[in-house]
């Protein structure tokens, strides 16, 4: 999955970060074109801020449809220090996408908000709502196994994101992924689907890791705009390119 703008950096950090519609579409053809099968989407408003709407999304959603009907197209839902819980809420069941990325920390952001928390994980489940499970620590994932068991967030089967590192952290010396997986040990009777994302120059190699421990990976703009050599990538697409042939150059390596 390519990742390609998230909700704070701008033209100012890359010039081929996109911002418009029109410019995450063509991004979305030229990664699919080097190996992408799925896109997490952000949009922004005129003033190229983060934001949250359910007619923009499902406008943009359209378009891509019809211009990549093979990639798997996942929303975020991300509050970016602008929104809260209850308008992130309001424009999932306003636009119930396919597939959504939601953060635990922000639809629970402290007990009391559990109670709505609980209604809208079960709405989602009912509507064939698809929630990718946003886990930035290996305490956030025993949060998350937690939950399930108490029936707070329901379902068989669980989409998650493991979050390597921060935007304004991004080479800190985060948790192995070792950490983030041995909680779902414990989980009895579910199944979970995971994926990996990092920040910082040091991105290609923790995905490729990833993809080793049996993961899916994110890479792009939102997280790193460097190769792993320190380069900057020319754009979203060259951090797919260069993704790939790392996994393939480690898969020889191993091979041998």
């Amino acid at each position: 999955m390519v990742a390609p703008n998230g909700a704070r950096r701008g033209k100012a950090d890359h010039p081929a970060l996109p911002i418009t519609d029109a410019e995450i579409i063509e991004t979305a053809r030229k990664c699919q074109s080097a190996g992408a099968d799925g896109i997490h989407l952000h949009i922004r408003d005129n003033d190229g801020r983060h934001l949250l709407d359910a007619a923009r999304y499902r406008a943009l959603l359209d378009q891509l449809t019809g211009e990549v009907p093979d990639m798997y197209l996942q929303v975020t839902s991300e509050a970016a220090g602008r929104y809260g819980g209850a308008e992130q809420r309001e424009m999932m069941r306003l636009l119930k996408p396919d597939y959504v990325s939601v953060a635990l920390r922000e639809m629970v952001r402290q007990p009391e908000d559990w109670s709505e928390a609980r209604e809208f994980y079960h709405w989602a489940f009912d509507e064939g709502v698809d929630v990718q499970h946003i886990l930035y620590s290996p305490d956030d994932v025993e949060q998350f196994i937690i939950a399930c068991d108490e029936e707070l967030i329901t379902g068989p089967s669980h989409l998650l994101i493991f979050v390597q590192g921060r935007y304004d952290q991004a080479d800190d010396e985060s948790a192995e992924l070792e950490a983030y997986l041995a909680p779902l040990e414990q989980a009895d009777n579910l199944t979970f689907d995971w994926m990996a994302c990092a920040f910082g120059i040091s991105e290609t190699d923790k995905l490729v890791r990833a993809a080793r421990l049996g993961g899916k990976l994110r890479v792009g703009f939102e997280n790193s705009l460097w190769h792993a050599d320190g380069n900057l990538a020319r754009d979203n697409a060259d951090r797919v390119t260069a993704l790939i042939s790392a996994l393939k150059s480690h898969s020889g390596e191993e091979a041998q």
